[in-house]
């Protein structure tokens, strides 16, 4: 995939590598490691305050464009600031399409995030102008012609029906429902494979107490045809609605060393949606994202963390179940 300006501006399309489209937001990351999150009322003194590029929309089309190989276009919101020059530099970079990324007289979404020593982190989003993101005639013309449309709720929620009515006959909607918010029937009704992690599927399954995952993915599977769990160190478990009843298949995790767990799940749903639109089923597309985002918490960072697609497939390879 180039990842010159050219790809950011809608370059050439790489050749069988799927079509998708992310719906979604960007943020100027600040982050700062600490020895641990603080309480409620409690001030602790952390590290050096890094500026990164991030956001669930922007980091998800990154990790299909790059990690995942696809012909990839990001549909956002950016201010008139240098956070805004931030993100475009890095979508760029990545190979993502920006040229439908929309300029609001609104600050860039802003992310204070804060990283532990075991890798895991704890983030506060200011939206910004993630709150004016659009889908006009021009978005609506390049949602036409994907094979997936990958959105998240880190925007309203008008503008995931507008991508999903978009949508030509056939194209998925993957939605990554983080942060977890109610969903109206209709949106349910527009989901093709959701995407949570089991915190999120607990809330929409509207689980009261612990529950399994495999009983999350089947309450689920009563609203969606298809579910991924992500279930961090634990790995992912798919659900599948079929003719002849329910399908759960394990997708274990790759041990790895984690230093950063920042936009982790993000490239896992970028990865998924670009194998998905060149047409791996839902078990093989996890698998493969499985592997991007083992990747990417060995890295810092979020969309600087998301590796190349050739990595991907060779970790993928390597750690394929024999038969």
């Amino acid at each position: 995939m180039s990842t010159t300006a050219d790809a950011g501006q809608g370059g050439e399309v790489p050749s069988g590598a799927g079509r998708v489209v992310v719906v979604g937001s960007a943020n100027v990351d600040l982050v700062v490691d600490v020895p641990r999150h603080p309480g409620g009322g409690e001030t602790i003194l952390g590290g050096d305050l890094r500026r990164n590029p991030g956001g669930k929309g922007a980091n998800q089309a990154v990790g299909a464009a790059r990690a995942g190989g696809a012909d990839t276009t990001f549909v956002g919101a950016l201010g008139h600031d240098d956070a805004a020059d931030l993100l475009l530099a890095s979508l760029d970079r990545g190979g993502v399409r920006t040229d439908l990324v929309v300029r609001v007289d609104v600050p860039t979404g802003t992310a204070l995030i804060t990283v532990s020593p075991d890798g895991e982190n704890a983030i506060v989003v200011a939206p910004g102008a993630n709150s004016h993101v659009t889908v006009g005639t021009a978005q609506a013309e390049r949602i036409g012609a994907a094979d997936v449309v990958l959105a998240q709720l880190e925007i309203p929620l008008d503008v995931v029906r507008a991508a999903a009515a978009a949508r030509r006959p056939g194209a998925l909607l993957v939605l990554n429902a983080a942060p977890s918010r109610e969903l109206p029937d209709d949106v349910w009704d527009a989901i093709d494979v959701l995407v949570v992690n089991e915190h999120e599927a607990a809330d929409l399954a509207g689980a009261t107490t612990a529950v399994d995952p495999s009983a999350l993915a089947g309450l689920l599977l009563e609203r969606v045809p298809a579910v991924v769990v992500t279930l961090g160190g634990a790995g992912s478990l798919v659900g599948e609605r079929l003719p002849g009843g329910n399908l759960l298949t394990d997708v274990p995790a790759t041990p790895v060393e984690a230093v950063d767990t920042t936009g982790a799940g993000d490239t896992f749903c970028g990865v998924l949606a670009a194998a998905l639109a060149r047409g791996a089923d839902l078990p093989d597309a996890a698998r493969l994202a499985a592997a991007a985002g083992a990747l990417a918490v060995t890295r810092p960072g979020a969309q600087d963390a998301v590796p190349d697609a050739a990595d991907v497939v060779a970790l993928a390879e390597r750690t394929a179940p024999r038969t």
